[in-house]
């Protein structure tokens, strides 16, 4: 094989991985791989906790409750989505070890994490939080961790929250039924979203159905 087609071949191979990469911008569903759940959030909150918006888990695929919005980490201004020196630029593969914040699409309010223990769980409590306009805070902030170049569509991924470096995951036991949530419970049959530090299966993720764009 000569060096020219070795070389043409090598470029191939990348672009075409390029290609089932997670880019910046896109509006994704979020899978927990044990479960086989989403990741949802609603205008809907507990009266426990931080009362913020609540994120849970479910089941459905077709509720646009699970969409969330690709976006750069530190997004503090209205007038840029993509100012100079933002974590990710527009259609471009999300790189391993990236900095991302996720916008809840109908709601516009970030994933969000902080030192306040979950409702079941009693682990770290996972909210949607802003005031609808996908500014938030610091808190809002994700690490991507995976073990190839970039995000990739269907691979194993981890969600790490920059602030307290605990990991996005849920787990089947923790459901909001009537024995742990009552009768009338807001999101019956849903599962407990919450950050927790140990990396298990529990915060094992992927990603494959969504609006994904590409240059």
């Amino acid at each position: 094989m000569s060096v020219l087609l070795t070389i043409i071949l090598a470029t191939l191979a990348v672009s075409s991985a390029d290609e089932n990469a997670v880019t910046c911008g896109s509006v994704i569903k979020i899978q927990q791989t044990d479960t086989g759940y989403y990741l949802n959030s609603e205008t809907k909150n507990l009266n426990a906790g931080s009362g913020q918006q609540i994120v849970t888990f479910v089941s459905d695929t077709a509720t646009h409750n699970t969409l969330w919005w690709v976006r750069p980490a530190d997004h503090a201004t209205p007038s840029s989505e993509y100012p100079a020196g933002a974590t990710c630029r527009l259609a471009e593969p999300i790189e391993c070890g990236s900095l991302i914040r996720l916008t809840h699409q109908s709601t516009r309010r970030n994933l969000h994490s902080h030192k306040v223990e979950s409702v079941l769980s009693k682990q770290q409590e996972v909210t949607a939080f802003g005031q609808g306009d996908g500014l938030g805070d610091g808190g809002d902030d994700w690490r991507v961790v995976c073990r190839e170049k970039y995000w990739m569509r269907g691979a194993p991924v981890r969600l790490q929250h920059k602030d307290t470096g605990f990991f996005l995951g849920t787990a089947k036991s923790l459901e909001f039924n009537r024995d742990t949530c009552g009768s009338h419970c807001p999101i019956m049959n849903h599962l407990e979203g919450f950050a927790r530090k140990e990396e298990d299966s529990h915060s094992l993720l992927k990603t494959e159905m969504g609006i994904h764009i590409s240059k």
